[in-house]
């Protein structure tokens, strides 16, 4: 460990999974603005620990933690800052909230980066607040891909031709890009969709006007991405 690294250190959280361990404890795999990291959390699972609170699933938490010589960080206070509650309620918002976790978990190994923090601080709070699913999930997954590297092309087609207004397209799987058809699936609304999910926050997304009459189809399109 370096010198200058810092041996305790306060941050914001999700915790993406919980492991039991040993008689009391808790191995947590969490997501920061610093990317992802496991930490434990000391008898955490007897009945009048004052962390337990603090290490709910689908909450937004602030966590201190104490770096020592080994690579796993212990929780030594953890606070609760926001629970989604309404996600514990709805099966399917609840099924949605844990398939991002999973999903984050997977991806943002090693990575040291914001970006996978802000797609589940988003995604879990859109879904609080009542969000079309299908929306969270379309944007959560172009989120993801972009933030693992996977960017879709969304500006020229598998010629290298600009897309243009007017003209369908369908996905051609091999090319990882759009090409012309003339029934194609895809226009140029679904495409400026797509487009604006990539770049802007979810919040903006789903404030989209007529957003119903695109979404299945870009939902079907982004699950096949996946």
């Amino acid at each position: 460990m370096s010198q200058n690294t810092p041996r305790d250190i306060r941050t914001l959280a999700y915790v993406l999974r919980r492991t039991n361990y040993g008689e009391a404890d808790r191995i947590l795999n969490i997501i920061t603005p610093s990317g992802k990291k496991s930490v434990i959390a000391k008898s955490v699972r007897k009945e009048k620990s004052k962390l337990a609170g603090g290490v709910e699933m689908f909450s937004l938490v602030e966590l201190n933690i104490h770096q020592g010589k080994s690579e796993m960080g212990l929780v030594t206070s953890a606070r609760m800052i926001k629970y989604h509650s309404s996600l514990v309620t709805d099966f399917g918002r609840m099924e949605l909230a844990a398939e991002i976790l999973k999903k984050v978990s997977l991806a943002a190994e090693g990575a040291e980066t914001g970006e996978f923090f802000e797609i589940v601080k988003q995604g879990l709070t859109e879904l609080d607040d009542g969000a079309d699913a299908r929306v969270v999930k379309s944007w959560f997954i172009v989120k993801l891909l972009k933030a693992s590297g996977e960017e879709l092309n969304l500006y020229r087609d598998s010629s290298g031709a600009k897309l243009v207004a007017g003209t369908l397209y369908n996905w051609d799987a091999m090319e990882k890009a759009f090409c012309q058809h003339d029934n194609g699936t895809f226009n140029e609304n679904d495409i400026k969709l797509l487009r604006l999910m990539t770049t802007s926050d979810l919040v903006l997304v789903r404030r989209v006007k007529n957003i119903g009459d695109n979404i299945d189809k870009i939902l079907s399109f982004t699950r096949n991405m996946v």
